[in-house]
């Protein structure tokens, strides 16, 4: 049976979309590009806006016209937040809450031999595992992902997630090792971690994120490990200090900001002010050489006046953020702002975005302007047409003109000149 996939949403979806395809493997199906014939899809969804809800739908329709004699799978955070809409969706043959990705594997191999439809959405408990598998590999090869944590109770106002994906649990210190040691025999250089909330890693175990860097570390092999996206609040010196003394780490940190207005933060139901974020900022600056700092940006949120936009424009300009994701604020049923006051309209929003990126942009623009003389180690993984393009630690990405293909090998690279998006750089 040939199998295609296709995955809305963060690095974590994209992680258990490859615990799934090698599963299917492992049972003797044949996962295949989405252009093939197919005779099953899964869809691994995204509910984290209402738009990702849309282009689920979209999706789905278009699956069942292109091949109406497939099997289609939906499963993922938009089938396990609203079960009822979800299974209105008759396109669908198959409906899979995400408690157990494997579970998948096994209802669509029912479907297949059966016919009948199958729904299976179980809420999520208060206590439960860890139970995403590990897997070996990936289509980069030289970067592989890691989930090492699931679940979230942040609550903030506007996000579902807490509801999409239950309780915090953590990846067992002994999983982590022994899956940084099957990667690095795979190849694998770098390894980035990712979770729904990162920085709450262990506190089920006993552990924190920095016991999970240095399981890693001890790998043969890995030679960079890079964080996801992480909580600010979470984060202390402590943690600073340990990770500043592992080799291997990177120096990019992802602290998600939201909103640089503290009235805006507080009815977002975020746990720091923007006094608390630019200390961490500072801090982190002091003890990491070269760091970058990159975060998302929300506007348009409800209740956001001009001068709480204005606000947040400044602080982002101010902070120095070597790259930001911008979007609008997308109203969501089952949050809590979703019945706030005030709600912006999307013309207000649109305008907004655009004022935003353009921040952003220039102070993306001043950073990688800041990387010009600098000497870094690059991890190379592409080449083509005589260029060859690689991260340097704090996530720069960097071409360089080179004759041999040298993906998969890091070469100390002087930056000459910043770009766009990029930087320019020849080897030393």
């Amino acid at each position: 049976m040939k199998i295609a996939f296709y995955t809305l949403g963060c690095k974590v979806n994209q992680y258990e979309t490859q615990v799934m395809r090698e599963e299917f493997a492992k049972r003797g199906h044949t996962p295949c590009e989405n252009s093939d014939f197919f005779d099953a899809a899964v869809i691994n969804s995204c509910t984290v806006t209402a738009e990702s809800d849309r282009k689920t739908r979209q999706l789905l329709r278009r699956i069942r016209r292109k091949n109406p004699n497939a099997a289609i799978v939906l499963t993922g955070c938009m089938a396990q937040s609203f079960p009822k809409e979800s299974a209105d969706l008759e396109d669908a043959d198959v409906l899979v809450g995400n408690t157990d990705v494997l579970k998948v594997v096994d209802l669509t191999e029912q479907f297949l031999k059966n016919g009948e439809r199958i729904i299976h959405i179980e809420p999520h408990k208060k206590k439960e595992n860890f139970n995403t598998p590990s897997v070996s590999t990936f289509a980069e090869r030289t970067r592989a992902y890691m989930k090492i944590q699931d679940g979230c109770d942040r609550y903030c106002s506007y996000c579902i997630i807490p509801t999409a994906r239950g309780p915090i649990r953590s990846k067992s210190i002994e999983e982590i090792e022994n899956q940084a040691k099957a990667l690095g025999e795979n190849g694998f250089c770098e390894v980035v971690l990712v979770g729904i909330n990162l920085t709450s890693f262990g506190r089920d175990t006993g552990h924190n994120l920095c016991d999970a860097v240095e399981a890693i570390a001890k790998a043969q092999g890995i030679k960079r490990i890079r964080l996801g996206s992480l909580e600010p609040d979470h984060i202390s010196d402590a943690m600073l200090d340990r990770l500043a003394c592992e080799e291997k780490f990177c120096p990019q940190f992802h602290l998600s900001l939201q909103s640089g207005c503290d009235r805006t933060l507080k009815r977002m139901n975020r746990h720091y002010d923007t006094a608390f974020y630019t200390d961490l900022v500072q801090r982190i600056r002091q003890k990491f050489t070269d760091a970058s700092i990159t975060t998302d940006v929300m506007v348009g949120f409800a209740g956001e006046s001009e001068e709480e936009f204005a606000k947040s424009v400044e602080y982002v300009k101010a902070t120095g953020f070597a790259k930001a994701h911008v979007f609008a604020y997308s109203r969501r049923k089952g949050t809590v702002a979703y019945g706030l006051p005030d709600q912006i309209s999307n013309s207000v929003k649109a305008l907004r975005s655009k004022i935003m990126i353009t921040a952003a942009l220039e102070a993306e623009a001043e950073f990688l302007n800041s990387q010009i003389g600098k000497v870094f180690p690059v991890l190379f993984e592409t080449s083509a047409d005589g260029i060859n393009k690689g991260y340097t630690p704090n996530y720069t990405l960097v071409e360089v003109a080179a004759c041999e293909d040298l993906s998969g090998k890091i070469l100390k690279v002087k930056i000459i000149k910043a770009q766009k998006d990029y930087c320019i750089g020849e080897i030393i």
